[in-house]
């Protein structure tokens, strides 16, 4: 099947290596360097005939050689950083890499999973997709069975199996893909490189063009005209320009690679390089995208272990959520779970904003739980009038210290909702978090003066310092300062 279709990847233009090579003596530079050998050759200046084409030949094999350095380290990275499917063949599930995949595989797809090809979902609960990198459309949109769904996009919500039928350069991003690849644009770069070529090849024209009227007018001999014109077509040449700026872009894209960046043009290097404003997104880039479970605040004189086990009964461990993962990871037993029994469970959406479950006790009796934003399951409880002031004020102290709250709340059989509390999650930072925004704000950073916590923290100062009731709160503080 996959030498029918080919494997499930966006082919890349592969230029011919000769031709590549080639491609190093064309160009402003090279045209320049060109003349002057030729110069030297009608002047029969061999020494320097011979040392200008080393030069010339010099720029061309060592531009070539980095450059193919550097695409086999970003080779080499992307193999690395293949993409993994979960695919039934045979009645089994693998893992197979997505380049493997061929029309006619059923995948699984569940949260947070990149849609590895294009496939229709077969039977089960809608899903939510995100296809901004599609559609540019910012909100998820649902996909019901027996709708398609585009290589690129990311499973929001919900998990359901589907149908590969198209794969590779036929799926929708590959059309997209090609038609990006078919646009040409000139980069700042090259645009400043072709800039300084044709001045120095103006300039040096015009010199020479000079220097040949005044000697045709003087009758000089055209030996020691042509002598004059070479040295000085010699001179207005950066002869080491393209191999420095080859060597170096090349260079920097190896040491990128390393620290798995791909870099699909050198020249991107120096657009980067001259970005004026550079945004990034917090979890997992400035934080180490791994939630922990705080203290939490608890309503009512419930038990904070029953706050716990209420939301993990919200939780699901196979959809790998990083909160979900969160919340299980804090019971203190894990056995609690074993006494219940989920009938439904109602996965998180952004529309939602929170996740549900319907569950069976040991008793018979089935109730609902849930967890997610506190303002959303405020709006549901029963009892919110009553907690609402106690709940805003935990919510921002816990926000002063960094934590994301999450409220949980339970029903009975009547459907009444009761909020029973709010759980405080942590992302720590990275470690080289502090010194990468400091170096892109070229050293002002704007930490406290004496390294606290900013806004109110649930405890005072000493108790921080000291490790008392909040550890999480006691982390950010040692992470300001130092």
């Amino acid at each position: 099947m996959r030498c029918r279709y080919g494997p499930n990847e966006i082919e890349e233009k592969k230029a011919n290596p000769f031709l590549k090579f080639l491609s190093y003596f064309w160009g402003p530079i090279p045209w320049m360097i060109e003349a002057a050998v030729i110069l030297s050759a009608v002047d029969r200046h061999w020494p320097d005939f011979a040392i200008i084409l080393l030069l010339l030949v010099a720029n061309a094999v060592v531009g070539f050689w980095e450059e193919h350095q550097a695409g086999n380290a970003i080779a080499a990275l992307k193999a690395k950083l293949a993409v993994k499917a979960q695919v039934k063949r045979d009645g089994k599930w693998t893992n197979p890499e997505a380049r493997d995949l061929v029309p006619g595989d059923v995948i699984h797809l569940r949260l947070g999973d990149i849609v590895p090809a294009d496939a229709r979902l077969l039977e089960g609960d809608p899903v939510e997709v995100d296809q901004s990198a599609l559609t540019g459309e910012s909100l998820p949109a649902t996909r019901k069975p027996g709708e398609a769904v585009f290589s690129g996009s990311i499973i929001r919500t919900g998990e359901i199996d589907a149908l590969v039928y198209a794969t590779g350069k036929n799926t929708y991003f590959g059309k997209t893909a090609q038609l990006v690849q078919g646009a040409q644009t000139a980069s700042h770069f090259q645009r400043a490189v072709l800039k300084i070529g044709n001045y120095l090849i103006i300039l040096a024209m015009t010199l020479v063009a000079v220097i040949i009227t005044v000697a045709l007018f003087r009758g000089d001999p055209m030996l020691t005209t042509l002598q004059f014109a070479l040295v000085l077509t010699v001179a207005a040449i950066p002869v080491a320009m393209p191999t420095v700026l080859s060597v170096t872009m090349a260079v920097g894209a190896r040491s990128l690679a390393k620290k798995e960046a791909i870099v699909s043009r050198l020249a991107a290097i120096e657009e980067l390089a001259g970005v004026d404003v550079l945004c990034a997104d917090k979890t997992g880039t400035l934080t180490q995208n791994k939630l922990t479970l705080g203290d939490p605040f608890n309503v009512d004189g419930i038990p904070a272990e029953q706050v716990i086990l209420n939301a993990a009964l919200a939780s699901r461990a196979d959809n790998k959520d990083t909160i979900d993962l969160a919340v299980l990871g804090g019971l203190k037993n894990d056995q609690a779970l074993k006494d219940y029994q989920v009938l439904h469970f109602q996965p998180f959406d952004p529309v939602h904003k929170r996740t549900e479950a319907t569950i069976k006790g040991t008793d018979g009796d089935e109730f609902k739980v849930t967890k997610g934003a506190p303002q959303v399951i405020l709006d549901l409880a029963a009892n919110a009038g009553e907690v609402k002031p106690a709940v805003d004020k935990a919510i921002n102290e816990f926000a002063a210290c960094g934590f994301r709250s999450l409220g949980v709340a339970r029903a009975d059989q009547e459907g009444k909702w009761q909020f029973l509390g709010v759980l405080p999650l942590f992302d720590p930072p990275r470690e080289e978090a502090k010194q990468t925004i400091a170096t892109a704000r070229d050293g002002r950073e704007g930490q406290d003066g004496d390294g606290r916590c900013t806004g109110h923290c649930p405890g005072n100062r000493q108790e921080i310092r000291d490790g008392g009731k909040y550890p999480q709160c006691r982390r950010l503080w040692r992470y300001q300062a130092s």
